[in-house]
């Protein structure tokens, strides 16, 4: 569907600006005014990693007035695969700050925001109240509703878009015209169901797709051109070269934007989307140990029998010596059990805790009640014993 401009027309244009967007200003669909309103703009940007990286640097060339980036996190090695905004020299500093390097240096006309935090149910409203749209590119659950519940409460539109592997996602969620995200999604997936990006991969040019889709519905929806991407899912499919559309419709019953909503204000959302499910967390209450206390027990040759739940790709990266791979699927389907032997003790160990965690919680339910998993998994492996192997 059309929809009205989301943003008025700044009072006019530089002579510096009318130069350097003249390939905007002369389509007559953007034009002068187009270009005013997206002076205008105020866009916050959740994320400066693979979907940030290319939306940003769109986003300022586009130029867009006003750019807010909200990210806490430090740039890892890991990052540079995909998010093309961070070099090599930015390894070890904030994300935030090495993405407003990269953006004024692409346009110094514009006016950058910094927010290094982490976005929570205490912050995401005032934050979010100081601009116009918000775009996402988290890769987790708890932060995309929290992001999806933040815009409809306070009516703002946002452009939201996910990755994974060689599959990609993107969508324009306004409750004022459309669906929510939870209208999409009305739960979240089992803990543990849908692996993260760092667990199960993205090939890097698939963040440049779809994320120069979102500053494309972006753009749209700031000066009221072509029609927004409000109450469709476009679907990519990167190895078969594929779009799809699918229609999103608005469920009545939708606990934030429905006829009778239920959440009025911002929840717990670690606990809503459970991080990792209640039975883990159990097991893993009394039964997780240190990495350094795997090397002890690994030194001192006690009786265990030490496995990797990760993926066959995700061992052949860097495992922990003496390691067997049993991947998480096998334990979940119940084929695991037999292979585990009755007379030594059982450690279990993933990328971080959380897929072992569920994995114990298994294992404990089939009577190895001594059983017990890495805190930290692989990471905190080498963070904490061998800094020597990569780190993924």
């Amino acid at each position: 569907m059309s929809l009205p401009p989301l943003v008025s027309p700044a009072d006019d244009l530089t002579v510096d600006e009318v130069r350097r967007y003249s390939r905007h200003l002369i389509i007559p669909d953007v034009g002068k005014t187009g270009q005013r309103r997206l002076k205008n703009a105020r866009v916050l940007c959740v994320g400066a990693g693979g979907l940030g990286s290319p939306a940003l640097m769109y986003l300022a060339a586009a130029g867009v007035g006003t750019l807010g980036i909200v990210d806490f996190d430090v740039v890892d090695e890991s990052n540079l695969q995909r998010q093309v905004i961070h070099g090599q020299s930015d390894i070890g500093r904030s994300k935030a700050v090495s993405a407003m390097e990269t953006i004024t240096g692409i346009n110094p006309l514009i006016d950058v925001i910094l927010h290094e935090e982490r976005l929570d149910s205490d912050n995401a409203m005032e934050i979010f109240s100081g601009y116009d749209l918000i775009v996402d590119g988290t890769d987790n659950f708890a932060t995309r509703y929290l992001v999806n519940d933040a815009c409809v409460l306070l009516g703002k539109p946002y452009v939201w878009g996910s990755i994974y592997r060689f599959d990609g996602q993107a969508s324009v969620f306004w409750a004022e015209h459309g669906p929510c995200y939870r209208c999409l999604y009305p739960e979240p997936p089992p803990p543990g169901m849908v692996p993260s990006c760092a667990e199960g991969g993205v090939l890097g040019v698939l963040c440049a797709t779809v994320g120069s889709i979102q500053v494309n519905e972006a753009i749209k929806v700031i000066t009221g051109i072509g029609e927004p991407m409000v109450g469709r899912l476009m679907i990519y499919d990167a190895l078969e070269m594929a779009f799809r559309s699918v229609n999103v419709r608005k469920d009545p019953e939708c606990p934030v934007c429905g006829k009778n909503p239920t959440i009025t204000e911002l929840i717990d959302y670690e606990e809503f989307c459970g991080v990792v499910s209640e039975d883990a967390q159990h097991a893993a209450a009394g039964s997780t140990i240190s990495a350094k206390e795997l090397k002890d027990m690994l030194d001192r040759d006690d009786n265990i029998f030490l496995v990797d739940v990760r993926e066959p790709n995700e061992y052949e990266i860097v495992s922990i010596p003496g390691a067997v791979l049993i991947p998480k699927g096998e334990f979940l389907s119940g084929a695991a059990l037999e292979h585990l032997p009755q007379d030594k003790r059982i450690v279990l160990h993933c990328k971080s805790g959380v897929r072992s965690a569920e994995c114990l919680a298994v294992v404990k339910d089939a009577g190895f009640s001594d059983a017990v998993h890495v805190g930290g998994g692989v990471l905190a492996w080498i963070s904490q014993v061998d800094p020597s192997l990569p780190a993924y």
